[in-house]
């Protein structure tokens, strides 16, 4: 039996940790169950992509579960991808049209039927011996490459879209979703992005340096585990998405944008934000707004994003920003802790109310505390 290594043991490491928040996720309840679904199901087929880091310790040979096990990788892109679109899209439904994401799997599980599902045990530990030198690893990592650089792609293409839908008709609560969402693909990109260059190491590169890269890639995959446990943890409320169709102000029909909004409507919204504060609600949204000052939401968005040249995120921030300055200008609050503040008017994350007040007044809560 071989000695057990430092990527066996964080290997087992990271399968139990992605297990155990497949199954927390999936079992927690959300108005958004398909989107936990799939990140439950997104952990678990990362769960057992990571046994072939100790697979020497389950199986004495080779069998046709193990070459099936390595199969599962190519669904993990384009579950990832869907889960991206489920985050992002409250109303996102599975449809039949999506199984085509399925074709690399099915195809990938072809290639390996002559030789190794179709082989004898001792054929099997053959090819193993020698995997590298193989046409089908070749095919393997090759097409699972191209795979991870494409569905990382349109995740990106997917979160451009929904970051402008988020800015035009939500405020902080929400884009945090967003930030969330851009952190776990770029994140993942980054480890995608060294797995390649590990495996061009394996297959032109010294052994020593493979195997250095290796260790690097299980440390940053299990620090990236657990950054999404903790993240998942921390910020519960994540998964909500927005609908689909939602559409941004430059997708409105002409008439729309040329909407007959007068001076007087600016100036009521205007009275309106200062006068009632919904911006004190972090769930605020466009919809909700237009339907509290009774005013279509199409022609509240254009009002704000057209007229007003602004973003409804940037547009409610801003009463956000000016209700926290009269706070720590205020004498009787001087007690009040920084993150006191930002729940009290709107925010839901120091990071997001630190970025938008430095935004708007050039300083720090801070530093504009200390100077007035």
């Amino acid at each position: 039996m071989e000695a057990i290594s430092f990527s066996n043991i964080a290997g087992i490491i990271i399968t139990f940790i992605s297990l155990l928040l497949a199954l927390f996720v999936h079992s927690v309840k959300s108005s958004n169950a398909i989107s936990n679904k799939l990140f439950a199901t997104y952990l678990v087929l990362n769960a057992i992509e990571f046994t072939g880091f100790y697979s020497f310790l389950i199986f004495d040979a080779p069998t046709n579960i193990l070459v099936a096990s390595r199969e599962f990788s190519y669904l993990q892109m384009p579950v990832l991808y869907l889960y991206v679109l489920s985050v992002c899209y409250s109303d996102f439904k599975l449809q039949w049209k999506h199984l085509w994401h399925i074709v690399p799997y099915i195809i990938g599980n072809l290639v390996m039927i002559p030789r190794f599902y179709l082989g004898s045990v001792a054929e099997k530990s053959n090819l193993f011996d020698n995997f590298n030198s193989l046409p089908e690893s070749y095919f393997s990592h090759i097409a699972l490459h191209l795979q991870s650089i494409v569905y990382l792609t349109l995740s990106f293409i997917v979160l451009k879209r929904a970051k402008k839908i988020f800015k035009e008709n939500y405020s902080s609560n929400t884009i945090e979703t967003y930030y969330w969402l851009f952190q776990l693909i770029l994140f993942t990109s980054t480890l995608y992005g060294f797995a390649i260059v590990k495996n061009i190491l394996k297959f032109f590169g010294k052994p020593t340096f493979f195997e250095a890269s290796h260790n690097i890639l299980v440390i940053g995959v299990l620090c990236f585990v657990c950054w999404y446990v903790l993240k998942a943890l921390k910020y519960p409320n994540l998964f909500n998405g927005v609908d689909s169709k939602t559409k941004l102000t430059t997708e409105f029909d002409e008439e729309d944008q040329k909407s007959n909004i007068d001076l007087k409507e600016i100036e009521q919204l205007i009275a309106y934000m200062k006068n009632e504060k919904p911006y004190l609600n972090p769930s605020l949204s466009i919809r909700s707004l237009a339907e509290k000052i009774k005013m279509n939401s199409r022609e509240l968005s254009v009002l704000i994003n057209q007229h007003l040249n602004q973003h409804f995120f940037d547009f409610v921030n801003e009463f956000r920003i000016e209700e926290a300055k009269s706070i720590l200008k205020n004498p009787e609050k001087k007690e009040f802790t920084i993150l006191e503040i930002l729940y009290e008017v709107g925010f839901n994350s120091k990071s997001s109310f630190n970025t938008a007040f430095k935004k708007h007044t050039g300083l720090t809560p801070t530093q504009f505390r200390k100077t007035k």
